[in-house]
């Protein structure tokens, strides 16, 4: 991969599953060969860089997010030389690739956990974060309401309680242990050795704890962040750190650190409370909640970015809203109790959106225009459905429908083998909805998406330009500008299922024509009259505006 310092800023992500994308041997669970198999269609599709999500060795009680060995590559995914085979295959098509690293906890079964249990006096008798009063700490939030009644679990074997801000299975490491700091550096750096542009920092905030405190974003948190930025510019320039820190955005650009030095902490962090905004704004016909949210979001420093989403693979979080836009989502989004979890709702966006075409491609055109990097989760450029019967997460980690032939073309092992059962119901199921189907279909909504990655690539300013919401008297229609210099696209977008006029003052650009994205099609020269446009229900337009 040629140098280029900032190429996460206008990049878009494809978050994958390797466990659910393509299996290569037959065993019914996806693979880092399948993964190198289905690197021309990633290519193809026009994504600029893959976040996989944990690939580690793991109990699976959390879907790989509860690690037992940092060095090791879940047996089922591959090997090691599987994992360098998938990056080269990745950079031979000028694709990047980014993994989950879990810094804040690993599994009870690491080898670790086991001897900080067994021998307190040991070398990693100080890894964990052990007590013998379970009211330290008290008044940190639980994490997982419902599934855990504290934050500490009585251990029999050490005979103390230890910290995890997670499920009881995941024991939080203890930073204030050098040791601890020591060792995860060189988790980072055995990685990046080996040829991955990054890491997406999973529950950053809660590395440190301290008495008095929710226990989140402590200045030894953000200390720390410093060092391991530290240690990636100075030794493995053009790689990425992405934080996971749910909050509001005036707290998360902590997360950047310094503005004076353009950010010496994580270069990217998600904007949480931005994407159940763009549901409740579409779902109510008014534009207010996102520019609400837009407005509340403060400039960042020179070398940051925005990650922005509409689903991924957790839960649509919704601890970012008040309790009344939190009620009001699930009544409008997750009838069904079961579509719920947690604090947040266990659907992919299609079945989200009723399987409205016409709201799927305004969501996909809002995640594409507004400020960010916006990632996709695997499956939703074909519309892929979930299956709410599954437990917990698993509703939206079903295996990738690739065709309409046996296991959705993801595997030759018996159904009954596969990880999880592919979607079958007459909507959503693989014999509708794939990507051979799609891919034959110049109308599809693959090819939507495919267009429109295609025309994000045109505009660098989508990832860098400035954004600059325009007023207007319609409520129902969001209007902004993204602009760099010459460089500027008008996006307009009705947020009502009836079409909307709007009126906008474009004299800024008297004499400039806005030419509309997909269709090449010249609309009237602006002049000092207010501009008028009319979309349809649900319709969006993107102009670049030409002299």
């Amino acid at each position: 991969m040629s140098p280029d310092p900032g190429w996460y800023k206008r990049a878009v992500f494809y978050e994958v599953l390797v466990r659910g994308f393509k299996d290569s041997n037959g065993d019914g669970t996806g693979d880092l060969r399948g993964l190198i198999e289905k690197m021309d269609y990633v290519k193809w599709l026009g994504v600029d860089c893959l976040w996989l999500l944990p690939l580690y060795q793991s109990p699976l009680r959390d879907g790989g997010y509860d690690i037992s060995d940092y060095m090791k590559i879940l047996p089922e995914f591959g090997e090691l030389t599987d994992f360098t085979a998938m990056i080269e295959a990745a950079h031979q098509r000028g694709l990047r690739v980014i993994t989950d690293l879990v810094m804040n906890h690993t599994s009870d079964r690491h080898p670790w956990f086991q001897a900080s249990r067994e021998d307190p006096e040991g070398p990693y008798g100080d890894f964990y974060v052990w007590t013998d009063d379970p009211t330290t700490y008290e008044g940190v939030p639980i994490v997982f309401v419902g599934a855990e009644e504290s934050n500490w679990t009585y251990d029999p074997v050490r005979r103390q309680y230890y910290w995890h801000r997670f499920f009881h299975h995941q024991p939080d490491l203890n930073y204030d242990n050098p040791v601890v700091q020591e060792t995860m550096l060189d988790v980072l750096r055995f990685w990046l050795d080996l040829g991955v542009d990054g890491f997406r920092l999973d529950a950053v905030p809660y590395l440190f704890e301290r008495e008095g405190t929710d226990c989140s974003g402590l200045p030894e948190t953000h200390a720390y962040l410093k060092r391991v930025r530290a240690v990636v510019d100075a030794d493995y320039p053009d790689r990425v750190l992405l934080a996971e820190a749910n909050g509001w955005p005036e707290d998360v650009v902590e997360y950047f650190g310094d503005p004076l030095t353009g950010g010496d902490e994580c270069h990217m962090a998600f904007h949480f409370p931005l994407m159940p905004r763009i549901f409740m704004a579409v779902r109510r016909e008014n534009r207010e909640p996102i520019s609400e949210i837009m407005s509340r979001t403060p400039k960042l420093p020179e070398t940051a970015q925005w990650g922005i989403f509409l689903r991924n693979h957790d839960e649509l979080t919704l601890e970012q809203v008040t309790e009344e836009e939190r009620d009001y989502m699930h009544a409008e989004y997750a009838k069904d109790p079961r579509m719920r979890a947690y604090l947040g709702i266990r659907r992919r966006l299609a079945p989200l959106l009723e399987n409205d075409r016409d709201q799927i491609e305004l969501f996909t055109a809002l995640l594409l225009s507004m400020p960010g990097s916006p990632v996709l989760y695997y499956g939703d450029e074909i519309g892929m459905g979930d299956n709410i019967w599954l437990e917990d997460r698993d509703a939206v980690r079903t295996p990738m429908q690739w065709s309409p032939d046996r296991n959705a073309g993801f595997s030759q092992a018996d159904p009954g083998r596969l990880y999880l059962p592919a979607v079958m119901d007459p909507i959503y199921g693989f014999p509708s909805v794939n990507v051979e189907a799609q891919q034959q279909n110049p109308s599809s909504l693959l090819q939507f998406t495919r267009q429109m990655l295609e025309i994000r690539r045109q505009h660098p300013i989508f990832g860098t330009g400035d954004f600059i919401e325009l007023w207007s008297p319609n409520p129902a229609v969001l209007a902004f500008l993204r602009e760099d210099g010459e460089d500027r696209v008008l996006c307009v977008n009705n947020l009502s299922k009836h079409p909307q006029p709007v009126e906008l003052d474009l004299r800024r650009f008297h004499g400039l024509t806005p030419v509309e994205c997909r269709g090449g099609v010249p609309f009237p020269t602006v002049g000092e009259l207010p501009y008028l446009l009319t979309l349809p229900g649900h319709g969006f337009y993107w102009f670049a505006l030409r002299g």
